[in-house]
């Protein structure tokens, strides 16, 4: 079986591979991103939640995705690995990664949960939750019911890849649908019948969390080809250190959009607060709830983005390993180009149809300065996506072809150096208009880093496109 899948991965058209790998991961991701996403459009069209309850969803989001951050540096690391080792004929190794991967996903998931649990109220406020009492107020109880989720949410997230690695995206992908589908049949009935507010989107989103969870068990069980034995789940250190490395930007690229986000909804929080029209109290709330918005149809691109490249991994890396870099190579034109398209249409999107985007996130409810604000994020924040997509193309590339540092080094260049830098300093001189120009002066920065590793990576690949 393990040689089946060699020459598939070193014979096959590589536009064929592309399909067969991305296109379940970007579904995979796509329907991740909905749990949180769905969550925001149910509660924003709740006329007792409303912009109070959106704007605690932007405060809880970024601590969701510290739990994801930790779950793929995890489970892309171990992908990465696993590819890596079957492209060297090394498959006991492979089977060692993925024994090792899943203890770490259970252990670390059940330390995070109890740090959440026990610092929520400083954690909270960390993240801007003190805008005002009502967001606080929401923002608490719904932190506690998605703390209470966290294993099963990082336990699914980190064996998404690893089934992928095993050669099997279309399971990955069942998989997450089939917890995104009970999700969005019980947000409707919980907040708007039962009327659990809060709890009824957080509770919602655990039980899809849990069945995600409970089919990636089963999988375990009956994996394709590199079937751990009842040893390869004893930690094999040098392994670990190696899979983490790999996973390293995974990690960092989303831990790194936590600081952005911290540093942004403070900014929000102080900067909302000397705006003449956000700084009444009944509109506090907007501009985080608003850029939460925002932020959530960013997610949705870079869903498909981040697919488009993670489900090449598995390739990339067998042919690196395999030594055939010329498939490569044709692999990094193909994904560039179709990372550009991706984000030529997003662009698009957000600049000429801003209004019906925040329609859906219950703008009918809310008053005029809701939709006039968000129509301005849309258009500003999101204008270079383009080179927004095409940075996370070229992120999640070299960390497949096994350059853990250079990769690691641009993505944390992008969202700390520049995402936390600019949203701290811009609103200084421009208010809380500063805050929306972050974005696209920190992604136009990156793209003149990227641009340069992408003429590398093509010389080394033996061009000199």
């Amino acid at each position: 079986m393990e040689q089946d899948m060699n020459r598939f991965l070193g014979e096959e058209p590589v536009e064929k591979l592309m399909k067969k790998y991305s296109i379940p991961c970007i579904i995979s991701l796509l329907v991740g991103a909905l749990y949180n996403i769905v969550d925001q459009i149910f509660i924003a069209n709740a006329s007792y939640l409303g912009s109070y309850g959106n704007a605690a969803n932007t405060v809880v989001f970024p601590l969701t995705v510290i739990a994801l951050a930790i779950a793929v540096m995890i489970g892309d690391g171990c992908c990465a690995f696993v590819s890596l080792s079957l492209g060297k004929n090394e498959p006991q190794n492979a089977k060692k990664s993925v024994g090792n991967a899943v203890v770490l996903a259970v252990v670390s998931s059940i330390i995070l949960t109890a740090v959440y649990l026990i610092f929520s109220n400083a954690i909270l406020t960390m993240f801007g939750g003190t805008v005002n009492a009502e967001t606080f107020r929401h923002s608490k109880e719904y932190f506690f019911w998605i703390s209470i989720g966290v294993p099963f949410y990082m336990f699914g997230q980190a064996l998404n890849p690893i089934i992928r690695a095993d050669g099997d995206p279309k399971f990955a992908m069942a998989s997450t649908l089939a917890g995104a589908a009970v999700n969005i049949v019980l947000d409707p009935v919980l907040i708007f019948v039962i009327k659990w507010g809060m709890m009824g989107a957080a509770v919602a989103t655990i039980i899809g969390q849990f069945v995600t969870a409970v089919l990636a068990v089963w999988y375990i069980f009956h994996m394709k080809h590199i079937k751990p034995g009842q040893g390869d789940f004893i930690m094999d250190w040098d392994i670990v250190r190696q899979s983490l490395v790999l996973g390293l930007t995974s990690f960092l690229s989303q831990i790194s959009l936590v600081a952005a986000m911290a540093a942004i909804n403070n900014m929000i929080r102080k900067y909302g607060a000397l705006d003449p029209i956000f700084g009444q109290e009944q509109y506090a709330q907007i501009p985080m709830a608003v850029v939460g918005i925002v932020m959530k149809f960013f997610q949705i691109v870079i869903s498909i983005v981040v697919g488009m490249a993670a489900g090449c991994i598995p390739i990339v890396g067998f042919n690196m390993g395999a030594g055939l870099k010329s498939r490569v190579k044709e692999l990094f034109t193909k994904l560039l180009t179709a990372e550009a398209v991706v984000g030529f249409i997003a662009l698009l999107i957000v600049e000429l149809f801003p209004r019906q985007l925040i329609g859906i996130f219950g703008a009918a409810n809310e008053s005029v300065y809701y939709t006039d604000f968000a129509v301005k994020a849309f258009r500003i924040y999101l204008c270079m996506i383009v080179l927004a997509c095409i940075n996370k193309a070229c992120f999640i590339f070299l960390q497949a072809m096994g350059k853990a540092a250079a990769s690691t080094s641009l993505s944390m260049i992008r969202e700390v150096v520049f995402g936390v830098g600019f949203a701290l300093l811009l609103p200084v001189w421009f208010g809380l208009d500063g805050v929306l120009y972050s974005m696209p002066v920190s992604d136009f920065l990156t793209f003149l880093i990227a641009a340069v590793m992408i003429r590398q990576t093509y010389r080394e690949l033996g061009t000199n496109q």
